[in-house]
């Protein structure tokens, strides 16, 4: 049976949203549009020398920085196409980085178009559900590693399944469907339909964190 990469279905109907929308309507990265967010897609698909800037500070930074705004100069529906296409052989064809890296950077970006254009949380089959889940059970003590001062569960709402995100006291207990947790800790809190709860001091600690990369 063939695998299923998750990551293609939210590359292509993010490509389909970005046809719809054009070049200039909002993302939740203002002052990005969807210009700038496809730029940036495509940047990470196409140019390895510049692609690791996108997550690296400093001079790589200002160098894949500089190599976005020259992408987003060009046509928007050749871009769109261009990302819609997908990478070239080479690193994000490989089943990991697909299922794990990829799904979260299409899957948080597709979101970043949507919610800011008015379309809300979508529902999604049980396959999905547990992709997202797995890759928040991943890595969740990197996008939380500049919480200080409390602890942070994560919870599948509905379920019984948990995952401890910081180690601390007190803890805070965030709660929600794969898919929202995610963008929470990739800092769309404001987004995120995620109930936060637990001793007062370790929501505030939680609500004063800067999640993400």
């Amino acid at each position: 049976m063939a695998q299923v990469f998750f990551d293609a279905t939210e590359r292509a109907r993010l490509a389909d949203l970005l046809d719809e929308l054009g070049p200039e309507a909002p993302t939740l990265l203002a002052p990005w549009t969807t210009r700038d967010l496809a730029a940036h897609l495509v940047l990470r698909d196409v140019d390895p020398l510049a692609g690791p800037g996108l997550v690296i500070p400093g001079a790589w930074g200002r160098f894949a920085e500089r190599r976005r705004r020259a992408l987003a100069r060009r046509d928007f529906g050749r871009l769109v196409a261009t990302l819609r296409a997908g990478p070239p052989p080479g690193f994000f064809r490989l089943g990991w980085v697909r299922r794990f890296p990829s799904l979260n950077e299409f899957f948080v970006h597709h979101e970043d178009v949507r919610r800011a254009n008015g379309l809300g949380p979508r529902t999604f089959g049980p396959a999905m559900d547990e992709a997202l889940w797995r890759n928040v059970r991943l890595a969740p003590w990197f996008l939380a590693r500049r919480l200080r001062g409390a602890g942070l569960e994560l919870r599948w709402a509905g379920t019984a399944r948990t995952v401890l995100a910081r180690r601390g006291t007190p803890v805070a207990r965030l709660a929600g469907p794969p898919g929202e947790l995610l963008l929470y800790l990739f800092g769309r809190r404001e987004a995120a339909r995620a109930e936060l709860s637990g001793p007062a001091a370790a929501v505030e600690a939680v609500r004063a964190a800067p999640f993400g990369m």
